[in-house]
């Protein structure tokens, strides 16, 4: 198996991009990331989109997009595993060139949410999770994260504070991202009086809807090292799945899938979680990271809100998390999430991430899931 190197990025700023269609968002992001490669050529593309069909009535993207890109006959793929179709794409652009299939991978992720209702958005966001079990009965994203929450609560004694403070830490590291959908600050105090969206969660524990995109160029390290690029490895993927229903689950509390995508990541890459030193996971929820950095052994079992409470995760702390402003400040358009946390994370490793660089940053990670964690990507990052 080949080693493969990230030698492009781009990413385009995030919000509701009313003037600007799906496709659009797409190329302009793409040309972004071919311009910082230096190629001009790829072999194949891959796309990561949950519901281009629901959100804008455009399925056969991967088609349209090459088309748009002026890439066409290359072949390309829509890749769909609900909010982790991002990592997913950039799974299989890194196994196509690790194989020897392709030897320079576009990976992309777009969603256009904003062009539809807050209930069809709802609809669409719902098809994520059980429709039989959890969708006919009408519990929402929101109400399966506040179930976790709430049972997080009354088994580790996680507090109302420490999850408003996860939203707090993100949003100040998304002040310093110009191209987050929030670029500002938040208190403690304005989280708890937010609106209530499902107990214990507030509108401001959710991540937003979002239009915008993001994308990567993969090629073999040798590639990049004759090219003279700052060589960005990948040194470990990870996948897993687990239940799709929170019912089906032992304990609500815990990620396995991510557990079970960390390790594989982990033991590929021979690295340990104190290796890590900075990381992007999926903030879907303020809940979720929590959750995330207990899966991952970031922290024990149990002590993610402790942790986010002692400033642990924070910027200057002993492990940065979501530096980027993570999905909550820095936006949540479902396909693009996992391929935009893989651009901040290049960025920290190259020294480019400006005032929100973390200092001597050479390994990185990133965790992006779908649904309530039935599915997660795990993938990590050297520097040479």
């Amino acid at each position: 198996m080949r080693d493969v190197a990230v030698i492009g990025v781009g990413m385009t700023k995030w919000g509701e991009l009313w003037e600007k269609s799906l496709r659009t968002i797409f190329v302009e992001t793409a040309l972004l990331a071919l311009d910082d490669s230096g190629v001009d050529k790829i072999d194949s593309m891959y796309v990561g989109s949950m519901s281009s069909g629901l959100f804008v009535g455009q399925e056969h993207i991967a088609s349209l997009l090459a088309d748009y890109l002026g890439q066409a006959p290359v072949p390309a793929a829509r890749v769909e595993s609900a909010c982790a179709s991002g990592g997913l794409a950039l799974r299989m652009g890194f196994m196509d060139v690790a194989s020897g299939m392709s030897d320079v991978v576009l990976v992309g992720g777009v969603e256009k949410m904003t062009d539809v209702s807050g209930h069809e958005a709802t609809y669409a966001l719902g098809t994520a999770a059980d429709q039989e079990y959890e969708g006919f009965h009408g519990v929402t994203f929101p109400g399966l994260y506040a179930l976790i929450a709430r049972a997080h609560m009354e088994k580790y004694g996680t507090t109302r504070e420490q999850l408003a403070m996860v939203a707090v830490k993100n949003h100040y590291n998304g002040s310093k991202n110009p191209l987050a959908q929030f670029p500002f600050e938040i208190t403690v105090d304005s989280v708890l009086n937010s609106m209530m969206v499902a107990d214990p969660l507030r509108v401001l524990d959710c991540s937003p809807i979002t239009d915008g995109a993001a994308a990567v160029v993969l090629c073999t390290v040798e590639m990049a090292r004759k090219m003279k690029k700052p060589v960005i490895k990948i040194i470990g993927s990870g996948h897993a799945t687990d239940t799709i229903a929170l019912s089906s689950r032992k304990d609500v509390t815990w990620l396995e899938a991510t557990f079970q995508a960390g390790k594989k990541a982990y033991s590929m890459a021979n690295k340990k979680p104190k290796d890590i030193d900075v990381l992007e996971v999926h903030d879907c929820f303020t809940i979720a990271e929590i959750c995330v950095i207990e899966a991952l052994g970031i922290v024990e079992k149990g002590k993610g809100g402790q942790a986010v409470e002692k400033g642990i995760t924070s910027l200057k702390g002993k492990i940065p998390v979501n530096t980027s402003g993570g999905l909550k400040a820095k936006g949540h358009p479902v396909g693009a999430t996992g391929v935009a946390q893989v651009v901040e994370i290049v960025k920290q490793l190259k020294g480019e991430a400006g005032e929100r660089q973390v200092k001597n940053a050479r390994i990185g990670m990133t965790q992006n899931m779908g649904g309530s964690g039935g599915s997660t990507l795990v993938h990590i990052f050297e520097r040479e």
